[in-house]
């Protein structure tokens, strides 16, 4: 089994160099991998999203594998961000309920290694800071504590 790991945006997914490496040998049709990856993907149109293409070596048969889009891109997506703060510990760009939180908690949390919902909150917490985000007024440490 060979695998390939990527990152595309929903639906738009375009043939790579490690896909030609990978793909090109074994005489597997890039252009049909390409269109299984992009009709995977649709749902999650605008979100970058990993995914997961297995190859069997023996008959040429693949399998593609969406995985859960990342915190930081979903948090983006919910607030309609281009991209987070080029300096998030001086520049805050937005300020977030903590329903907010919760809900993207509540979507990622099969994904992240939290075993509650509280934890997973935190874990999402501190993706906010990472993009230079207040919750609620609060620092994700300052929020995190109380």
């Amino acid at each position: 089994m060979t695998k390939i790991q990527m990152i595309v945006e929903g639906g738009k997914a375009s043939p790579t160099h490690q896909m030609a490496q990978t793909l090109g040998p074994m005489k597997i049709p890039i252009n049909q991998v390409i269109e299984a990856v992009n009709q995977k993907t649709a749902p999650f149109q605008g979100i970058k999203i990993p995914v997961e293409i297995l190859v069997n070596d023996k008959d040429k048969s693949y399998t593609v594998t969406v995985g859960s889009p990342p915190t930081a891109e979903l948090i983006k997506k919910e607030f309609k961000l281009e991209k987070g703060s080029g300096r998030p510990n001086k520049d805050k760009i937005a300020n977030i309920a903590v329903e907010d939180v919760i809900k993207i908690a509540t979507m990622k949390i099969d994904g992240l290694l939290d075993k509650t919902l509280k934890s997973a909150v935190k874990t999402v917490a501190g993706s906010c800071n990472s993009l230079g985000m207040l919750i609620e007024g609060k620092i994700s440490s300052e929020f995190n504590r109380d």
